[in-house]
């Protein structure tokens, strides 16, 4: 199991470098979103060129919800404060003890069978539990989070899960504080009419509607804490324009796209970068796009970690950032 961590270190500067800085770890997401006899095919994904990632990458439904469920994930690990300030407050009401305030991506590809759990090395250990808002001591969700997966590929039927969190397949993210181990089950939607609740989740994250209330809030018909994400001006606009290039240069076939498709200046700019490229393996070109980017905007780290069943026997399964559907199509969770 691989875990990529992504940190945001200094704050937006300009346009240009802010948007490279986050285009690297888009393109990274959309690479190992493929599956993988096709990147087999296509020479593994260490050595698969930028413009066949163009060619092989089929967009699907859901990938605007996947993009803003890792940009809510990736802005809590980063530090973006506009979303940080709005999550803390959702597990105060959620009486989750804590400071250090982190989140985990728990995904299962849509159409597969490739199990996508992304996870940090110490944030998950066997003493970390699952607040469910039910009387009882709470359950240690590493414990639980690969009958999770196996219980979201079956719809919840058949699964292995307690009674009590039996809907934690649903979830999308799990957000807690490290340093007392407390996690709550966090179902996130692009769309806030179809946000539903569940036993095993506590929060649900939506964007910001415009002519309604921003305020983080109790919803007891749902039994979900609504916790409304702003992201105008602040990092997930830039993640979301970063996005934009992505989409337009592979709908472009790895050309240069249309000016109507990318009008900013800026994102052509980065597109521009994308198109000289196009030849060279993606991961070299995520390597080379560090040097354009907003110096010290972010910082990436790969470890290896293990995700331990209730059985007692690990299981490895290939772990990417989620942020684009395979080929197939990913819905939102």
């Amino acid at each position: 199991m691989q875990i990529r961590e992504e940190h945001q270190l200094n704050p937006v500067a300009d346009e240009v470098s802010a948007i490279t800085a986050v285009v690297g770890p888009i393109l990274t997401g959309v690479l190992y979103s493929l599956k993988k006899d096709i990147a087999d095919r296509l020479g593994g994904y260490e050595s698969l060129p930028l413009l066949m990632l163009a060619r092989n990458h089929r967009p699907g439904d859901g990938d605007t919800g996947i993009c803003f469920e890792y940009a809510v994930h990736d802005a809590v690990r980063r530090g973006e404060a506009s979303v940080q300030e709005r999550v803390a407050d959702a597990l105060k009401l959620c009486k989750v003890p804590g400071q250090k305030l982190e989140s985990i991506l728990f995904g299962v590809e849509k159409a597969g069978n490739q199990q996508l759990i992304e996870t940090a090395k110490d944030l998950l250990t066997s003493d970390s539990r699952l607040l469910t808002g039910r009387v009882g001591q709470p359950p240690l969700l590493k414990r639980h989070i690969a009958s999770a997966a196996t219980a979201f590929r079956t719809r919840g039927r058949g699964g292995q899960l307690p009674q009590s969190i039996d809907g934690l397949w649903k979830a999308d993210l799990f957000l807690g504080n490290s340093d007392q181990e407390r996690w709550v089950g966090t179902t996130v939607k692009i769309n806030p009419s179809n946000l539903k609740g569940a036993r095993g989740l506590r929060v649900g994250l939506v964007p910001t509607s415009q002519g309604r209330s921003d305020a983080v809030r109790r919803d007891e018909a749902k039994n979900l804490v609504i916790c409304p994400v702003p992201y105008d001006g602040a990092f997930v606009e830039v993640f979301y324009m970063a996005w934009e290039v992505v989409v337009a240069f592979i709908a472009a076939d790895a050309e240069m796209p249309k000016e109507v498709a990318l009008p900013r200046p800026a994102a052509r700019q980065v597109a521009r970068y994308l198109v000289d490229r196009r030849e060279y393996p993606v991961l070299e070109v995520v390597e080379a796009l560090r040097a354009l980017s907003q110096r010290d905007l972010i910082r990436s780290e790969v470890s290896a970690a293990t995700v331990v069943p209730s059985g007692g026997k690990s299981t490895e399964p290939t772990v990417g950032a989620i942020l684009a559907p395979s080929p197939t199509g990913l819905s939102a969770g």
